[in-house]
């Protein structure tokens, strides 16, 4: 193992996909949602400087090439078991992120049956693009529920006469209501489309891998 800049990158985002889960064993809600973005996102932003630094300063490793999918994979399905599990288990929510967990399975099982031969499911233009767009969708529904929570802090004891007339206009909206409850939807449609539009393409690629192993995947007659 050559630790170089871009390696230390790619091993601190494999270890930062527990700790988004581990935030909310230690952190009460909303502060566990914020600590569990944040460090997605930086997570994340890594994802494209290992893979910059790496070509730039010609430091690409087999070691790198190992571990920087199964990083990605690890903050993914980490993050969507996260999001279901502190969410209303909604199916428009579910269905997607199954498409992703068993695409990431099912991929992974290929590789590791074809072994030396796995070359011939390299990581496609398409299969970055899904990764990016998979890491976006989840970022957007982790501020969710920091807008959710924030808005349920302020409604606290509050009549629901109150709430829905400050939401309206027709009462002064002095606890920033409005903006809370609109940051909670427009977050909550915004990832779930991005996370629909994540499953099409994760569905895609998933396709394209299986028809490229295919040939290695024939019987020999004896």
């Amino acid at each position: 193992m050559i630790w170089n800049i871009p390696n230390v990158l790619t091993t601190l985002r494999l270890l930062a996909a527990p700790m988004v889960a581990v935030m909310f064993l230690y952190f009460t809600r909303p502060y566990a949602d914020w600590f569990a973005l944040i460090l997605f996102v930086g997570a994340a932003i890594t994802d494209w400087f290992d893979g910059y630094l790496a070509r730039a300063w010609g430091q690409q490793t087999k070691f790198g090439a190992m571990l920087d999918p199964i990083a990605d994979k690890a903050m993914v399905v980490i993050a969507l078991m996260v999001i279901i599990g502190f969410s209303s288990w909604s199916p428009w929510l579910v269905l997607p992120a199954t498409v992703i967990l068993f695409r990431e399975v099912f991929v992974s099982g290929l590789r590791e049956f074809l072994g030396d031969t796995a070359g011939t499911l390299k990581v496609t233009q398409l299969a970055k693009w899904k990764t990016t767009l998979q890491m976006i969708a989840i970022a957007i529904l982790f501020s969710q529920g920091v807008f959710e929570h924030y808005f349920g802090m302020s409604i606290w004891g509050m009549d629901e006469d109150l709430v829905r007339a400050i939401l309206v206009g027709d009462a002064p909206d002095e606890l920033g209501l409005w903006w809370k409850y609109t940051g909670a939807e427009w977050a909550g449609q915004a990832g779930l489309w991005m996370l629909w539009l994540a499953a099409a393409l994760t569905l895609i690629t998933g396709v394209d891998y299986f028809r490229k192993a295919m040939p290695h995947l024939k019987e020999t007659r004896q």
